[in-house]
């Protein structure tokens, strides 16, 4: 596993949603306002929404916070002012970074991710000079258990629609094209398999293999850009050794 994928897994197996709970939901009641403001309360026309939906209840934020977070896009009264940016560069040994971010002070943020990636011997890059190395798939992780059937699944897949079958230690990623994204959640739904990872994310075309020292510096980039308040989401091209994780 690598890249963003390799992230993903980092987060669910060391709880960082759970230690994160709190900017988790600022995030994701953030993402819910504007994609409502741009594309009004009906998931089913507003495949943005849906998204942030999932993400919200995948994070058990409240009904209340949900709601609460639509109507205010709704009426924007709040959240009209936030701005969408991409932020492009490298980390350790060259690692590609994308870094999402939603901001009411575009000043502020640049020169706080510029900083992060300094601190950890980064550096930030001009726009579109990593992007094209990142593919815009939906991604699902299955963990392997007694139930499910390698052949049986790469099958299904495969015939759902999947782009990508690959085969881990200790799980399956498949991958589809963001269109087919919640047509093939459907599928796996209605077969009876749970998915550990299941987003819209930025996959990586090729990968990074760190060392030691350099993974070290990478996860705490990583960290850090996660941690802060205007950051949405983070992509990276690294792949580390799981003895280094």
């Amino acid at each position: 596993m690598s890249g963003h994928s390799k992230w993903a897994n980092i987060k669910h197996k060391k709880g960082k949603m759970d230690a994160l709970r709190g900017k988790v939901t600022t995030k994701i009641g953030r993402e819910l306002t504007v994609a409502a403001r741009m594309g009004g309360a009906d998931p089913t026309g507003n495949m943005r929404l849906k998204l942030a939906l999932q993400k919200a209840k995948e994070n058990n934020i409240p009904k209340d916070n949900i709601q609460r977070a639509i109507q205010k896009g709704l009426g924007s009264s709040d959240g009209s002012n936030y701005e969408e940016l991409v932020y492009e560069g490298y980390g350790p040994a060259g690692v590609a970074v994308m870094v999402e971010v939603m901001t009411d002070n575009r000043n502020r943020t640049a020169a706080d991710v510029r900083h992060l990636f300094s601190k950890y011997s980064g550096n930030l890059g001009e726009s579109g000079c990593v992007s094209w190395m990142f593919d815009k798939k939906g991604l699902f992780i299955i963990e392997k258990v007694a139930t499910i059937d390698e052949e049986e699944l790469m099958m299904l897949s495969l015939e759902a629609g999947a782009d990508d079958f690959k085969v881990e230690d200790n799980e399956f990623e498949i991958t589809v094209e963001p269109d087919h994204f919640y047509s093939f959640q459907e599928v796996l739904e209605k077969n009876g398999i749970k998915t550990s990872v299941a987003e819209i994310t930025m996959i990586p075309q090729t990968t990074v293999a760190l060392a030691a020292d350099d993974a070290t510096r990478m996860m705490k980039l990583m960290d850090a850009l996660e941690e802060h308040d205007d950051v949405q989401e983070v992509y990276a091209n690294f792949d580390i050794p799981e003895d280094l994780m």
